[in-house]
């Protein structure tokens, strides 16, 4: 039986990144510096020896392109490749599209401090780390976990809190623990499971320092 191969990666910078801008469901592409992250991503797979499958991307730009760019550095630019909502970004509500200082200013340090870093208390209009986590788990549990199971090399590229979620299953995060975990964008993550769907190991794959 194949390997039971699962890698998740957090898309390359957005352009709301650079701007310091809450993003969540908006759409803005990956800058030229999220490129060559995307990019160095597939180079540093692709060292590994590792070929996918199947590809899980979310339903917003910025994942779906840095999915094509790894892929592309692959070669395996046919991929199939399952796009879907339940992987977005954590919804920001009326955080979405505001600089994350100017927040600060309008609502204070301790209450965005609060939105962005609890579990369970979700910014107005938004969701919660929690609600997020209810949406992803059961995508994943339905259609990315089987497909690893079933020995299909399996690919993820999606965003930093949509991962956390599957990071907090896979690495056995609790609810006090998750919300200080931050993922580095263009970052994979390689974990090879067990039969029982629990993790034999992890492997994080960080750029090569110049």
């Amino acid at each position: 039986m194949s390997e039971r191969l699962l890698v998740l990666v957090r898309h390359g910078q957005s352009d709301w990144n650079l701007k310091n801008l809450f993003t969540g469901w908006k759409d803005p592409d990956i800058t030229e510096l999220g490129v060559s992250e995307a990019k160095a991503a597939g180079q540093r797979l692709k060292a590994l020896g590792l070929t996918f499958d199947t590809a899980f991307t979310s339903d917003l730009t910025r994942a779906q392109n840095t999915l094509k760019l790894i892929l592309g550095e692959l070669g395996q630019t046919g991929l199939h490749v399952e796009k879907d909502q339940a992987l977005n970004e954590r919804d920001y509500g009326d955080l979405s599209g505001l600089n994350k200082d100017e927040a600060r200013k309008k609502w204070g340090e301790e209450q965005v401090h609060l939105w962005r870093r609890s579990y369970d208390v979700p910014p107005p209009g938004g969701e919660s780390l929690k609600d997020t986590v209810a949406r992803v788990l059961p995508y994943y549990n339905q259609h990315i976990l089987p497909a690893v199971l079933r020995g299909e090399r399996v690919i993820v590229a999606a965003h930093g809190n949509s991962l956390r979620a599957l990071v907090m299953v896979l690495d056995g995060l609790t609810p006090k623990t998750i919300p200080s975990m931050e993922l580095a964008t263009g970052v994979p993550l390689v974990y090879r499971l067990k039969a029982d769907s629990t993790v034999e190991s992890k492997q994080v794959l960080e750029p090569v320092k110049a």
